[in-house]
């Protein structure tokens, strides 16, 4: 599929908020729903505000966006029907030109997160309890010296 990455507009604000809700009901269904009401408000009030977002749009319409926090992903998430389809590879595409070594924290019950970090790349690096909920986080890192890159 056809994919563009732009950079985040307000404008993109509820079709981002819809590719996370989307992606979290599979990948965070383990999630307790006061927290991911929280963590909704937090993308709108004090992530996009304070990161780098790119967004990926398919045929004008936007599916997924990637936060970066410096060297960090704050956040990358695809809408579910796009899932499989590349977009979350070239968004990491685009994070990777920008950085050469990047961390994120996955929750260890994100399979589908795991499996796509893993195979772009990264590296488990530490694991600690995530103290709002009390779920497993592995720190991932992505080095492009250590792939060749």
């Amino acid at each position: 599929m056809d994919h563009q990455i732009r950079s985040y507009m307000p404008a993109d604000l509820p079709d981002i908020l819809s590719a996370w809700e989307s992606a979290s009901e599979i990948a965070h269904s383990f999630l307790p729903e006061p927290f991911l009401i929280q963590e909704r408000a937090a993308i709108q009030n004090n992530y996009l505000p304070t990161a780098e977002t790119w967004v990926i749009e398919a045929q004008g319409t936007v599916i997924g966006f990637l936060s970066l926090l410096d060297n960090e992903i704050g956040g990358l998430f695809v809408h579910a029907e796009h899932h499989q389809m590349g977009a979350g590879t070239a968004l990491m595409g685009k994070a990777k030109q920008r950085h050469p070594v990047l961390e994120v924290e996955v929750f260890e019950k994100n399979l589908i997160g795991r499996k796509f970090y893993a195979k772009c790349g990264f590296n488990p690096i530490s694991r600690h309890i995530h103290e709002q909920t009390g779920n497993a986080l592995a720190r991932l890192r992505f080095d492009s010296a250590e792939q060749g890159a």
